[in-house]
């Protein structure tokens, strides 16, 4: 048995789409691309819940702590400097919130998928957004005491995004599967 087969990092990702020495980098395009196209599709409804899902099934904690940094720095990048969001205190200090609320998501990611037994993905990966989503909620909504928006949080609101972090989530594992099918193909061809 090769011993990276017994890695704990190796052995506890879901999932695979490239060799584990490009996984970082193919993780932080993925997800940068994919943060681009949200945050200028939904803007203030970035899924960041199924960012986290996918990074801690991809990557070792740290490196999915950092790739997820990197996927906020792009939205709020985005929403600053392209979208125009007002620049006061409060709406900074949701940014900072959505990005430790992201990060919080990422980490409850990491620890669901370390103690769920392997196999059945797809299970394993739903139960961990649910994992997710609720952490990033739980930190969104603890803000709003100090930064108002209690409003937001109505449960047709709160199902609404669970859904749309349930569609990002299974369009991203899709992006990962069809580089999965593709990757053979490329190694083929250029070895021939």
């Amino acid at each position: 048995m090769p011993a990276e087969m017994l890695s704990p990092d190796v052995d506890r990702s879901r999932l695979h789409p490239v060799a584990p020495r490009l996984a970082p980098m193919f993780c932080l395009a993925l997800l940068t691309m994919s943060c681009a196209l949200a945050s200028f599709a939904l803007a203030c409804a970035t899924p960041f819940a199924a960012f986290a899902v996918v990074a801690a099934a991809m990557l070792p904690l740290r490196p999915a702590l950092l790739v997820v940094t990197g996927a906020w720095l792009v939205n709020q990048s985005i929403g600053f400097g392209v979208l125009h969001y007002p620049v006061d205190g409060s709406t900074l200090v949701w940014g900072f919130v959505i990005g430790a609320a992201a990060l919080a998501a990422t980490a409850a990611s990491s620890a669901v998928l370390r103690t769920l037994p392997q196999g059945r993905t797809p299970l394993m990966l739903a139960s961990t957004l649910a994992v997710a989503y609720a952490t990033y909620e739980f930190v969104l909504f603890a803000a709003t005491p100090l930064l108002g928006g209690e409003s937001a949080f109505t449960a047709a609101i709160v199902m609404r995004l669970g859904v749309l972090s349930a569609v990002w989530l299974a369009g991203l594992v899709a992006a990962c599967e069809i580089v999965c099918l593709v990757a053979p193909f490329r190694r083929k061809t250029t070895s021939a």
